[in-house]
C-alpha cells in the first residue's frame, strides 16, 4: 500500500477522529525548518573558536529525522481543529528535543544529563527562563546564545513563524494560530491569516532590533560599562519573548539603572497585545491604547503592584529613593509579564512583597502577547461574569450580556474562560502537591511556599521561584522526578492547559 493510500485509509477508519498522519506530517515540516535555527549559534561558535559539531549534529538528527517522517507521511491531508491541537502539542515537544541536543552533544557537565538538557530546552522554547545551570560563565558563548535564541523563537510562537513563511500552512492555518497564540480570542489584523502572522512577526522583529540598538548604544557611549555586544543581543533575545534567560548569573543586577529602565519598558511592551501595538505603532492610532479595556487594566495592575512593592521595600529599608522605585517597578513588570528578569534577590523580601510577586505570577500579560500565565483579559472577563451572576441573583429577570469594550462576548467564549481558569488552578494545585510530596520523598529541602512558587512559576512560564530556585539560584537541586514534573508544567502552561487536556480524552481520538 502506498503512503497516500495508507493516509486515506487511516482517515477513513471509523474509530479514529483525527488525521494522525497529517498532524505528524505537518509537525515534521515545522521541525525540519526549525532545525535550521542552529546555524546561528554554529556561526557564533566559529567566531569564538568553539566546537561547531554539537549544533550541526543536532540539525542533522532533528532535520534528517523530520525530513524522513515528512516523506513517510505524505498524503492529501486536510487539517482541522482536532489536528491543530496535536500539531501544536507535538511541535513544542519536538522543539525542546532540538533545543536539548546541542547541550547534550557539547558534553558540558552542567547539561550532559538528558533530563537537565530537556528541562533547559523546554524552559527556553516555552519562554519560562527557569534554569538548571549553576555557573553561566562556564558555558561556551555559542551555547549561551542558543539558550537565548530558543526563547526568541518560542516567543511569538513557532506556529506563527511557520504561518508567516510556509505557504502550505494555509490549510488549517487559522486553527493553528488560535491554538498557539496565548489568550481566549485572537483578533485578526486582516482577513488572511498569513498576513496577520507576518505583521505580528514584523513588529516582533522591529521591537527586538530597536532594543538591540539601544543596548549597543549604551555599550558604545559607556552609559552601561557592564554592557557588551554579546549582552545586548542576548538580553534583547530574552526580553521581547518575555523569556528571562540572562547572560549573567545575577540576571540584570550588574547592569546600569538606565539599562534596567529600558528593559522594563520593553517588557511592558512585550506583555501588551501585539495586535494593539500594531495599530498603535504601524497604523499610528495611539488613542487605541486608552480605548482598550484590557490594556487599561494591565497598566492599572502594574501601577498598583509597583506601589505596594515600592512602599514595602522602602519601609523595610531594603532600598530607598530611585533604587526602591526602580526595583519595585522592574520586578512588578518582570513577574506580571512572566519575563522573570531580576534586579535584586527578592527571595529575602518580606512576606507581603513575596505574596505580591507570587500573585503576579497568576496574572500574566495581555492576550496576544508573548506572556504566559492566565492573561489580563481572562481576569477581566471573569470579573464581569461574577458581577453578572451577582446582579442576576438579585434580579433574576435581568438579561445582561457581558461586554469587552463595545463588543458583546458570546457565551461560548465566557464558558471557555471559566473552564480555563478552573483547569489552570487545578493543574497548579496538583503540581504543588506532587512537588511537595516528591521533595519529602527525595529529601530535598523545599518549604510549602517554595513548592507553591515553583509550580506557579513553571506553569505560568515566569522563571524564578523562591529558595534555591530564586532569581540568582538554580532548579538543579530538584530531584529527577520533580524536574520531569516541572518540565511538564512548562509545556502545559505554554499551550494553555486545554490542548493537553483535550488530547487525554477518549472522544478526541475516536468518533464514538
Amino acid at each position: 500500500m502506498t503512503t497516500a493510500a495508507r493516509g486515506r485509509a487511516l482517515r477513513r477508519a471509523p474509530f479514529l477522529a483525527v488525521d494522525l498522519l497529517g498532524a505528524l506530517n505537518l509537525t515534521a515540516t515545522l521541525l525540519k525548518y526549525l532545525s535550521l535555527a542552529v546555524l546561528v549559534p554554529a556561526a557564533v561558535a566559529l567566531g569564538y573558536g568553539e566546537p561547531v559539531w554539537p549544533f550541526l549534529g543536532a540539525a542533522a538528527i532533528v532535520g534528517g529525522g523530520s525530513f524522513a517522517l515528512q516523506r513517510a507521511t505524505r498524503a492529501d491531508h486536510r487539517l482541522g481543529t482536532r489536528e491543530a491541537f496535536l500539531v501544536v502539542s507535538c511541535t513544542w515537544l519536538g522543539a525542546a528535543l532540538l533545543g536539548a541536543l546541542p547541550y547534550l552533544l557539547s558534553g558540558d557537565p552542567q547539561l550532559d544529563r538528558p533530563i537537565d538538557a530537556y528541562f533547559e530546552a523546554m524552559s527556553g522554547f516555552t519562554t519560562t527562563g527557569a534554569s538548571v545551570v549553576t555557573d553561566l560563565d562556564a558555558l561556551p558563548r555559542s551555547l549561551l546564545l542558543w539558550r537565548q535564541l530558543t526563547q526568541w523563537l518560542g516567543g511569538i510562537g513557532i506556529i506563527v513563524l511557520a504561518l508567516a513563511v510556509l505557504p502550505r500552512l494555509r490549510v488549517g492555518g487559522r486553527q493553528l494560530l488560535e491554538h498557539e497564540m496565548p489568550g481566549p480570542e485572537i483578533e485578526s489584523l486582516r482577513t488572511r491569516i498569513r498576513d496577520t502572522a507576518r505583521r505580528v512577526w514584523f513588529l516582533y522583529l522591529a521591537l527586538t532590533a530597536a532594543l538591540i540598538v539601544i543596548l549597543l548604544a549604551f555599550d558604545v557611549t559607556n552609559v552601561d560599562e557592564r554592557m557588551t555586544g554579546f549582552d545586548a543581543f542576548g538580553t534583547a533575545l530574552a526580553t521581547m519573548p518575555t523569556g528571562g534567560f540572562g547572560t549573567d548569573g545575577r540576571s540584570l543586577q550588574p547592569f546600569a539603572p538606565a539599562t534596567q529602565w529600558v528593559i522594563a519598558l520593553f517588557m511592558l511592551l512585550a506583555g501588551a497585545n501585539f495586535a494593539l501595538l500594531y495599530r498603535v505603532f504601524v497604523r499610528r492610532q495611539p488613542l487605541e491604547l486608552g480605548r482598550d479595556s484590557e490594556f487599561r487594566l494591565y497598566i492599572a495592575l502594574i501601577t498598583l503592584a509597583s506601589i505596594v512593592l515600592g512602599v514595602e521595600i522602602w519601609l523595610e529599608d531594603i532600598a530607598a529613593g530611585e533604587a526602591a522605585v526602580r526595583n519595585a517597578v522592574f520586578q512588578t513588570v518582570s513577574m506580571m509579564t512572566t519575563t522573570g528578569f531580576a534586579t535584586t534577590d527578592f527571595v529575602s523580601w518580606p512576606t507581603l512583597a513575596a505574596m505580591t510577586l507570587v500573585g503576579l505570577m497568576f496574572v500574566g500579560g495581555s492576550a496576544g502577547s508573548t506572556s504566559g500565565s492566565v492573561k489580563v483579559v481572562r481576569h477581566l472577563l471573569m470579573a464581569k461574569i461574577l458581577r453578572r451572576e451577582i446582579d442576576q441573583t438579585l434580579h433574576p429577570e435581568v438579561v445582561a450580556p457581558v461586554r469587552l469594550g463595545r463588543t458583546i462576548v458570546d457565551e461560548r467564549t465566557l464558558r471557555a474562560v471559566s473552564s480555563f481558569i478552573v483547569l489552570y488552578i487545578g493543574v497548579f494545585i496538583l503540581g504543588t502537591v506532587l512537588l511537595a510530596a516528591e521533595a519529602e520523598r527525595s529529601g530535598v529541602d523545599l518549604t510549602l511556599r517554595e513548592a507553591i512558587a515553583a509550580a506557579a512559576t513553571t506553569l505560568g512560564n515566569v522563571g524564578p521561584a523562591f529558595g534555591f530556585a530564586g532569581p540568582f539560584g538554580s532548579f538543579e537541586p530538584f530531584s529527577d522526578l520533580s524536574t520531569v514534573l516541572l518540565t511538564g508544567l512548562m509545556w502545559i502552561g505554554r499551550l494553555e492547559v486545554l490542548p493537553i487536556v483535550v488530547l487525554l480524552t477518549r472522544h478526541y481520538w475516536r468518533n464514538a
